[in-house]
């Protein structure tokens, strides 16, 4: 009966340390659970957005270490970086004319606004707020100027569009860095009208040259029949003041042999003396 009994309480005592020993581990796990939920890291262009009992809190986490209430606070992290969207757009010009524009658009979170945002847009704010605002900002610019005025005054709606996107999405805490117009694609029919206005003024301009050539011809071909006609009236008024002229011309002209026939006229006047 007394071995029976020692045999009972070593057992009790085995199984009591054994509890123990359990106890103390599990302790010791869920000190170790609570000490690395209890604290966090936010990376570089980050921000840790507070929520606590699934409510998003005032305070916004910077780059850094942080702390919070295990199980009942958590921290979800957003990127603040600089982010690119390219879309395209249809719109319809002035004048009717559809064009589809290939735009680019760089954007960041404002890091002061980005509890609010994920409060009311989640993690998907990016369908829901910037690809509307691309399209509404860029319909609505490239309404008030015609097809043509889109080509040449490209960098006018491109800062016209942009401005437009400013207003938009800075209200709802999105800064916009960049707008960028890659392409505008016109229909087949106004490409075609637009090359042959292009080849038109190109013939135009050819023949205004050619017209500017033919006038400096014409004028260079006056002012040479000009001049030898003043040159042959200069000639003609010495002839008729001083007629000895003429014999003093044939004598400079004269090789020295005389003629064997002279016809019917002498060309030496006064010859015979």
């Amino acid at each position: 009966m007394k071995i029976f009994n020692y045999v009972s309480n070593e057992d009790g005592r085995r199984h009591i340390k054994v509890v123990k020993i359990i106890g103390h581990t599990v302790l010791f796990i869920v000190l170790l659970i609570l000490f690395f939920s209890s604290w966090g890291t936010v990376g570089a262009g980050e921000r840790g957005v507070l929520i606590q009992f699934g409510a998003v809190q005032d305070k916004v986490f910077d780059e850094g270490f942080y702390f919070k209430i295990p199980f009942v606070q958590k921290v979800k992290k957003i990127d603040v970086k600089i982010q690119k969207d390219e879309v395209s757009v249809a719109a319809a010009s002035k004048d009717l004319q559809v064009v589809t524009s290939t735009i680019a658009l760089n954007h960041h979170l404002d890091p002061i606004f980005v509890n609010k945002l994920w409060q009311e847009m989640g993690i998907n704010y990016n369908a829901r707020i910037i690809a509307p605002a691309i399209q509404e900002a860029a319909k609505a610019t490239t309404a008030k100027f015609t097809a043509e005025e889109l080509i040449t005054k490209r960098e006018e709606v491109k800062e016209a569009t942009k401005i437009n996107l400013i207003e938009r999405l800075g209200q709802r805490g999105i800064i916009v860095d960049e707008y960028n117009i890659i392409n505008f694609d016109f229909s087949r029919a106004f490409n075609e009208a637009i090359e042959a206005k292009v080849t038109a003024e190109q013939l135009k301009l050819k023949a205004d040259r050619d017209l500017e050539r033919i006038k400096i011809e014409k004028e260079q071909i006056i002012a040479a029949a000009q001049g030898k006609a003043e040159a042959i009236r200069i000639e003609a008024n010495a002839l008729m003041a001083n007629p000895k002229v003429v014999e003093l011309r044939w004598i400079e002209k004269w090789n020295g042999e005389t003629p064997q026939f002279w016809g019917q006229a002498n060309p030496f006047i006064g010859i015979n003396n």
